[in-house]
């Protein structure tokens, strides 16, 4: 299945897409047939409800699912505004270490978090910080935890992700290369993490692995890679992070980056993920619009 959070008249909702991609919030359905579901993707996501709200639809006749579409025009915002945690992955694919100038961590994940004030939307508009030269986006897959767990084992590790997303990460590279102790602040202005516009559920996709990330900028792809180039694959990523803490439905983890792109003042920066709808930012530097 393919969730999103669609923003009509100033309120989000969360949606699904039927096998037409025709958009069908949840709030029409429980309107039109008499449900109960949380109508905010956050919310679905917890407890049992987003594995039963699957299984209903999953039931419910191709007719019936595409009847309940809407026509009204709508607007795409990020799945969710206000997730427990979101992890991020530093230096996942070997070429992103050399962009760097940097070795790539072989026993451990290089591990940061970032606020959820840092969270946009597809088409969300990355500003640029007033205290930052140069700072870079970069194209990642997201993973999205369904279940409560702790200490979860590497093979178990699907059995505990609601799906994946379309990410894109920012750093203020210029910050980060004074001091790595500096990565937090780096990673954590305003604007500076976009995800969406779908939440794909894991048996919509053959093998995840399979998956090519690319950072596109300005219409031009800037780098591409395989997730099962990763150092430590997604399975890996969500057991070892279990293992440190306690994840809950709607945590996130950003798998890092094939390669890291400047953004400057007007580019359009995009995720693109094999069978996934693309995520695109506009950049507005804040530095250059204080001046003008």
């Amino acid at each position: 299945m393919r969730f999103l959070t669609i923003e009509q008249e100033g309120i989000e909702t969360a949606a699904v897409l039927d096998g037409a991609r025709n958009v069908v919030t949840v709030q029409a359905i429980n309107e039109k047939m008499d449900k109960a579901w949380p109508t905010d993707l956050f919310e679905l996501l917890q407890s049992e409800s987003f594995e039963r709200f699957k299984n209903w639809w999953d039931k419910l006749p191709k007719q019936e699912q595409e009847s309940l579409a809407i026509e009204e025009k709508y607007n795409v915002g990020p799945l969710y505004r206000r997730p427990r945690k979101i992890w991020g992955i530093g230096l996942n694919y070997v070429d992103h270490a050399s962009d760097l100038e940097e070795q790539a961590p072989q026993k451990e994940p290089a591990s940061f978090m970032k606020p959820d004030t840092t969270i946009i939307g597809h088409e969300g508009l990355i500003c640029i910080p007033t205290q930052s030269e140069r700072t870079t986006g970069e194209a990642e897959l997201g993973i999205v935890i369904g279940q409560t767990c702790k200490d979860v084992p590497e093979e178990e590790a699907d059995q505990v992700i609601a799906g994946y997303t379309t990410v894109i990460d920012m750093t203020a590279e210029d910050i980060l290369k004074q001091n790595p102790r500096y990565l937090t602040r780096s990673k954590s202005f305003d604007t500076f993490f976009s995800f969406g516009p779908e939440l794909i559920t894991p048996e919509e996709i053959e093998d995840v692995r399979k998956l090519n990330v690319t950072t596109v900028i300005n219409g031009r792809s800037h780098r591409t890679n395989e997730v099962n180039n990763m150092t430590f694959d997604p399975d890996y990523l969500v057991s070892f992070h279990s293992k440190v803490m306690t994840l809950l439905p709607g945590d996130i983890i950003s798998t890092g980056t094939p390669g890291a792109v400047v953004i400057r003042d007007g580019d359009v920066i995009e995720c693109q993920i094999d069978g996934f709808t693309t995520l695109r930012n506009s950049v507005k530097d804040l530095k250059d619009n204080e001046k003008g």
